[in-house]
């Protein structure tokens, strides 16, 4: 029973995807900097720090865990050792500053996830967490040498961002996160996974003195890599986590519901409205042309009735054909005065006619749209790694976008799930064409959780727009299995409301 019962837990394990944290996924970007002096041919040194990625090929690093070789360059080799992978890959120093104490390396073989810079203000007492290799764990776990060069993931430490403060000239900022040798130039993180500092230096607890380590600040980092020509992501929205983020959207989706709906009724009370007064104006008009009716009728039958007295009157003094020819009028009067009489308009009104109230299709709309230019949605976006540039789409007949890329329809809106070849992040596109809403859900996976995401995504045959009502199908099935080897939530979701463009 109880190998029935652990060999369930681990059919489960297997197929419940598991859950990338914001702070997991950075740990895909953190490396583990080591350097080695050689003289003769003889290995006469050894040391090593943390870094992390600021592009695909490229990480920073503190200037003091790489000065020798940026001093020797012909005796010290630098090793990148990614926290994923089986190899580690030769750097070079391409830019570096004593003063602040950074560098950036710069390497090929490999391309490393990139971290994004929070740019934002960090407030006193928020949660901060150290990623990087600390030496003590090091000494107590490493065997041998070839332990130091092995991918491992980085030790991750929490603590609280305690101020900001000035050494050497240089902003720094303290923290409470424990870090160690070997923890210079690793990174410090905001709870969503941002950078906010570069570790590279702690106090020493004496005497019962509490520990605080220090981290150059996000400002100097920009500063270092604008200086050396190197472009980075930055990030100013404030954190949130991503369920509250949902829900937020959620609510959002809410609230243009219940807009729709207000804006509905108040259409219904408008149309109703208006439709009272046509009343009123129809019973008035169809009551006025009924007197009118009348009146002629009476004024018909008067003349009618003064003819036949004419006529008489003609008769008696011998003017036969004179009072045959007002005998005639007087009866065409009175034919007329019965003939309208009969013809007056009823009491009541002709209504207008109902126009039908619009009705929502439950299933999303074939029709073209066109370009269009996409803004992001602040308050209904959760950003960690994204810029905030404005998208330019261009939405064509049966969910065809940007006229090669072939979207499903999923109930009243249409998906689409990029798997990159080289990335390390799958992208769930949406477009609702009813509100003009596009959505971009982004998950950061681990090399295993990408491996796996591929091996599906290799089963997608639609590379190209249809209009094959059962190929689109398809594809709704097949990105189906996509998601279900997706963790339940991503880790970034920006929202963009979409404008015909100009």
């Amino acid at each position: 029973m109880t190998r029935l019962l652990l060999s369930l837990l681990l059919l489960l394990g297997s197929i419940c995807p598991a859950y990338a944290d914001d702070i997991s996924a950075s740990a895909r970007s953190v490396v583990r900097v080591v350097t080695v002096a050689v003289v003769d041919d003889e290995v006469v040194g050894f040391g090593h720090g943390s870094g992390f990625a600021v592009a695909p090929n490229r990480i920073v690093t503190n200037a003091h865990v790489v000065d020798l070789a940026a001093r020797y360059p012909d005796n010290v080799v630098i090793g990148i050792v990614p926290s994923e992978g089986s190899r580690s890959y030769q750097g070079k120093v391409i830019a570096i500053d004593t003063q602040r104490d950074l560098a950036l390396i710069e390497f090929s073989g490999v391309r490393l996830p990139m971290l994004a810079l929070y740019t934002g203000p960090v407030d006193e007492g928020s949660s901060v967490t150290a990623l990087g290799y600390p030496g003590n764990v090091d000494m107590a776990t490493a065997r041998s040498a070839a332990d130091y060069i092995r991918p491992l993931s980085p030790i991750r430490s929490e603590g609280v961002f305690s101020g900001r403060r000035t050494l050497s000239d240089v902003e720094v900022l303290l923290h409470t996160a424990g870090i160690a040798r070997g923890n210079s130039g690793g990174p410090l993180l905001d709870p969503c996974g941002r950078v906010v500092g570069v570790n590279s230096a702690l106090t020493r607890g004496e005497d019962g003195d509490t520990s605080f380590g220090f981290a150059i600040a996000d400002t100097e980092l920009a500063s270092f890599l604008r200086n050396a020509k190197q472009t980075f992501a930055g990030v100013g929205t404030a954190c949130t986590s991503i369920a509250e983020q949902l829900k937020l959207d959620s609510d959002a989706d809410a609230l243009a519901a219940a807009d729709a709906q207000k804006a509905k009724l108040e259409a219904t009370s408008l149309a109703a409205t208006a439709r009272d007064k046509a009343m009123v104006a129809a019973r008035d008009r169809a009551q006025r042309a009924r007197e009118n009716f009348i009146a002629v009728s009476v004024g018909l039958l008067v003349l009618g009735m003064l003819a036949a007295g004419g006529a008489a009157m003609l008769e008696l003094r011998g003017l036969r054909p004179w009072a045959f020819g007002v005998a005639a009028v007087g009866a065409i009067a009175l034919v007329g005065a019965l003939v309208v009489f009969v013809m007056r308009p009823a009491g009541e009104p002709v209504l207008p006619p109902v126009i039908p109230e619009p009705t929502t299709s439950a299933v999303s709309s074939t029709s073209a749209i066109g370009p269009m230019v996409c803004t992001v949605v602040p308050n209904r976006s959760r950003i960690t790694v994204s810029s905030l540039e404005d998208v330019k789409l261009d939405w064509g007949t049966a969910g065809c976008m940007n006229r090669r890329t072939q979207y499903a329809e999923n109930g009243s809106k249409w998906d689409r799930i990029l798997v990159p070849a080289e990335e390390q992040t799958v992208s769930v596109l949406q477009f609702d064409p009813a509100t003009r809403i596009y959505s971009v859900a982004r998950y950061l996976l681990s090399a295993a959780q990408m491996e796996a995401v591929r091996k599906v995504r290799s089963q997608v045959s639609l590379k190209a727009c249809s209009s094959d009502i059962a190929a689109r199908a398809n594809l709704s099935s097949q990105q189906a299995a996509i998601r279900a080897t997706l963790p339940p939530l991503p880790n970034e979701k920006i929202v963009y409301s979409c404008k015909p463009a100009p």
